[in-house]
């Protein structure tokens, strides 16, 4: 057991070394002028990585606006069950990011989605009305990159293919972003 450990942190250390600072760096930036416009974020995935953007809206939306004179405006489109069962019932699953987007999102502000395989269908349409309404958007990524890859305005790419070491290295990103604005 001790090996197969070793073995695991070992591939998670590369996983992490993987992670593009410059397009962190970028995003950042990115973030700090929707700060500066009162833009509103988006952030949306399935799974592990719906679990990712709830933690990354409370990190962005509590921890660094706390920092702050101005606060961050995010919501997870995952975080409200009931809306998104009423959609994924009453239309698709595949509309349930894209349907809120309607609801909420304005050009210029900036719709971002996780996803390891970058293929999920609700992940792409959400983009993808993003795209066509004037939002900038934002994928992260794993190294298969999928359709979000080409989409999205924004791209960055964790070259690693295996869902946990991916989606902890985009929750590194996530943290690397907040924790910029908490440690200044």
């Amino acid at each position: 057991m001790n090996d197969w450990i070793a073995d695991y942190v070992s591939k998670q250390k590369a996983t992490l070394d993987s992670i593009p600072r410059d397009q962190v760096a970028g995003l950042i930036a990115l973030l700090e002028k929707a700060l500066e416009e009162d833009r509103q974020i988006f952030v949306f995935g399935n799974g592990g990585s719906a679990a990712n953007c709830s933690h990354f809206a409370t990190d962005l939306g509590k921890g660094a606006s706390d920092a702050l004179k101005q606060r961050f405006r995010i919501v997870s489109l995952n975080d409200n069950v009931s809306w998104m069962t009423a959609l994924g019932n009453d239309y698709a699953y595949d509309e349930v990011f894209a349907m809120q987007l309607q609801n909420y999102g304005k050009p210029g502000d900036i719709a971002m989605s996780l996803s390891v395989s970058g293929n999920s269908p609700n992940c792409v349409k959400g983009l993808e009305w993003a795209n066509s309404n004037g939002l900038q958007t934002i994928a992260l990524v794993g190294a298969k990159r999928g359709k979000m890859a080409e989409i999205a305005s924004t791209t960055v790419v964790v070259n690693d293919t295996h869902y946990g070491r991916v989606e902890d290295a985009h929750m590194g990103i996530c943290h690397l972003i907040c924790y910029a604005f908490m440690e200044r």
